[in-house]
């Protein structure tokens, strides 16, 4: 796969020359064609009396394989979600978690691959234990400290969502597999912008939002599920549209007591999704082309750039090695200036404040115009 860096895509996004949004971990702007795509969806749903009974479902499986393709997976392992929460839900109500035993997760971890764990951890009696960030920002060796004979789960990110710094889930999950305690990953600040190398890591759940780095609507997201969930898993609603037989609607009243195939039974009621499919679908479909490996080194690149300027003002920032190539965290050694944001908003610069950190994260739309007006409020600010 080529890793040539990609030219700036700016005039493929509705961006105004005034905006520096450096903040896809957020929320990603929407490509031109997404916004077409979702329009004429729209249209299409004021004539509900043109929509076939395939409509139901095409639309939908054309998403399930793109997202399959990309995350370098078959159709078959993927569902469709609403959000990361609903996606971390099945997986708490399928992995054997018993009295005594362990749930692994990280210090300040995103809340919806958190709260799950915390609520079956104390129905069942059980430890939530907490990694916390090692020297060095040394995630994984946190993790695999935490990591025993008594550990059930692990839920972690490819990623701290705060700064970027990076959790290698391949060792990860060959020390998980060890103990025979299952991996459920938050792939949200991942998917779409690194790749995920599903076959090295072989998690159990994997979970994805679609409006990050995925550049599709709010409230449809991803869920891989592993070859023996999409067996025997338990799904945590019951759709018609799930069971087998559904394309046939004038027998929905035969009660079929199987699933459509693979992880189709983990798919949310109502995934036809009419209008977010096709907006999710022409952001994937972009991804595709441009090809997540360039993706990845292409912001790389600007990250790597950005992080020099920074030390080179006095702050601190990860060690390349530590972190992703596309989100990076800014920390002042005195801690964040009383007046960043309002400085940040005058000069239309927009990026998070996470924790102790700013996070940074651009894409393929930013070009040197945005870093450099970036650059100087954290120069005025230094």
């Amino acid at each position: 796969m080529s890793t040539d860096l990609l030219p700036n895509q700016r005039a493929l996004f509705d961006l105004p020359r005034d905006v520096a949004y450096l903040n896809c971990a957020s929320m990603s702007p929407q490509l031109r064609a997404a916004t077409e795509a979702g329009i004429e969806a729209i249209r299409r749903r004021a004539r509900p009396w043109s929509l076939s009974g395939d409509t139901w479902f095409d639309a939908a499986e054309a998403l399930r394989g793109t997202a399959a393709r990309l995350m370098g997976t078959e159709a078959d392992a993927i569902a469709l979600v609403p959000a990361v929460s609903y996606g971390v839900a099945i997986a708490a109500a399928n992995v054997p978690v018993a009295r005594g035993q362990n749930v692994v997760i990280l210090h300040e971890q995103f809340p919806s691959n958190a709260y799950a764990w915390r609520e079956l951890t104390r129905t069942r009696d059980a430890e939530l234990r907490i990694a916390r960030r090692a020297p060095a920002d040394d995630w994984t060796a946190a993790v695999l400290e935490a990591i025993d004979r008594n550990t059930a789960v692990v839920a972690l990110p490819y990623c701290h969502w705060t700064d970027g710094t990076r959790v290698d889930l391949v060792t990860v999950g060959a020390r998980a597999r060890e103990v025979g305690a299952a991996l459920v990953v938050d792939a949200s600040q991942a998917f779409g912008a690194l790749p995920l190398e599903l076959a090295s890591v072989q998690p159990d759940f994997l979970v994805s939002v679609g409006y990050k780095w995925q550049l599709g609507p709010y409230s449809l997201g991803y869920l891989y599920a592993a070859p023996q969930w999409c067996r025997s898993g338990r799904p945590i609603e019951h759709s018609w549209a799930t069971r087998k037989g559904a394309e046939d609607f004038a027998a929905l009243t035969d009660y079929a007591a199987e699933y459509r195939p693979g992880a189709r039974r983990f798919d949310m009621g109502e995934y036809s999704q009419f209008v977010l499919a096709p907006i999710a679908l022409a952001g994937l479909t972009q991804l595709l082309d441009w090809g997540v490996e360039r993706v990845q080194a292409t912001l790389r690149r600007v990250t790597d750039r950005i992080a020099a300027e920074a030390e080179a003002l006095g702050l601190e920032v990860l060690a390349p090695e530590r972190r992703v190539g596309h989100l990076l965290g800014i920390r002042f050694p005195g801690g964040l200036p009383p007046d960043l944001a309002q400085r940040l908003d005058a000069a239309r610069v927009h990026v998070s404040i996470r924790g102790d950190a700013v996070r940074v994260s651009p894409h393929l739309y930013n070009d040197e115009q945005d870093v450099a007006r970036f650059l100087e409020v954290l120069g005025e600010l230094a």
